[in-house]
């Protein structure tokens, strides 16, 4: 069944982007790349900010098709091991992103470093990374955290460090195993967790 246009289009500029950059991406581009006639994407979106908030609302909708706990919600009974969840869906997130799914996280590095220079693109890319901070802090409040929203940025800043080192930092030539990821996440989440309520938290 072929994917609605909309799907298409948002499709074919995300392997635009990751394959030529931001300076590659054009609507004619996107037409030719999905194989769609000429003007298509303009009739979806007309503008380039447009485009971007379209390339960015599908990223976002890719990286979390196999993630109940950011669709659906978080549901934990009491007791439930938050701490190995949380553990378990940031490991198997980065690891997605850093293999299967790493277009799409050059395409999103792509998109954040321009967010910085266009204001409408910014809130867009904020809001719809939200989400991901959001869980985060459920997961850690579940946990133990005395100070969940101040735990999950933390997070949040040591994952995307580690999605930038990976794919074209200085460590873009190795990709951590999962075991490895588990164990640093683990150790990670560890340490917020033993942080308590002292000083300078």
């Amino acid at each position: 069944m072929t994917p609605p246009r909309p799907t298409l289009i948002a499709d074919a500029a995300i392997d635009l982007i990751a394959d030529r950059g931001l300076r590659g991406l054009t609507h004619r581009a996107v037409d030719e790349e999905s194989g769609l006639p000429a003007g298509s994407t303009s009739n979806l979106a007309r503008t380039r900010a447009a485009l971007l908030e379209l390339v960015l609302k599908r990223i976002l909708e890719r990286e979390t098709a196999d993630q109940p706990a950011y669709t659906e919600g978080v549901r934990l009974p009491p007791g439930a091991p938050a701490r190995e969840l949380l553990v378990e869906i940031g490991a198997d997130g980065l690891y997605q992103a850093l293999t299967t799914g790493r277009r799409l996280t050059l395409a999103r590095l792509e998109l954040a470093l321009e967010a910085t220079r266009r204001p409408e693109l910014r809130a867009v890319y904020d809001r719809l990374g939200a989400g991901f901070t959001d869980l985060a802090a459920v997961l850690l409040a579940h946990a133990g955290s005395t100070d969940p929203t101040a735990d999950a940025r933390r997070l949040i800043r040591w994952c995307d460090g580690l999605l930038f080192n990976s794919t074209a930092g200085s460590g873009h030539w190795y990709v951590p195993t999962p075991e490895e990821l588990r164990d640093e996440v683990a150790a990670y989440v560890a340490a917020l967790l033993a942080r308590g309520a002292g000083p300078g938290r």
